[in-house]
């Protein structure tokens, strides 16, 4: 099964980039990964955030396969720890999907229509923190929980 990472647009932040470039070359020694930055929406800024919410749920559900597991990064998602979050990997990664996609939104976060799709929802903190920011967060946490999984000394207790 293969591993994706989805998010909508590019970084502001070079120290972003290159934290999330260490982990994308670190993953892929562990499972078929690959990040896909998703296209910002064409004149964003002359609309609400209700219709931008919508245009990039259009944008994502066309992406989308139907037999695909779609985990939105979502605050008020299911919070796990790093351990019971490699436990979830584990599981979800012995599952029939051809691909499991986990999905950034955009900064007002997801449309009506991407929650109905979805088949989790996990958060990474009650706290709030950038879509750009929770890059970088998830692709540690998604890195640790395979090291996890291979008993290699990454992750303390």
């Amino acid at each position: 099964m293969k591993v994706e990472f989805w998010v909508i647009g590019k970084t502001a932040f070079s120290y972003l980039d290159e934290g999330v470039a260490i982990y994308t070359k670190r993953l892929p020694h562990y499972l078929p990964f690959s990040m896909t930055v998703l296209p910002d929406v064409k004149n964003a800024k002359n609309l609400t955030k209700a219709q931008l919410k919508d245009a990039e749920g259009k944008l994502i559900l066309k992406a989308l396969s139907a037999n695909d597991l779609l985990v939105l990064m979502d605050e008020r998602g299911k919070e796990l720890t790093s351990v019971e979050f490699s436990k979830f990997m584990d599981q979800q990664l012995m599952m029939s999907h051809k691909r499991i996609v986990f999905l950034v939104g955009g900064a007002y976060g997801f449309s009506k229509e991407v929650y109905e799709r979805s088949n989790r929802k996990l958060s990474l903190s009650k706290m709030t923190f950038s879509h750009q920011m929770v890059r970088l967060i998830f692709l540690e946490q998604l890195y640790r929980a395979m090291t996890i999984l291979r008993n290699e000394p990454y992750h303390h207790e």
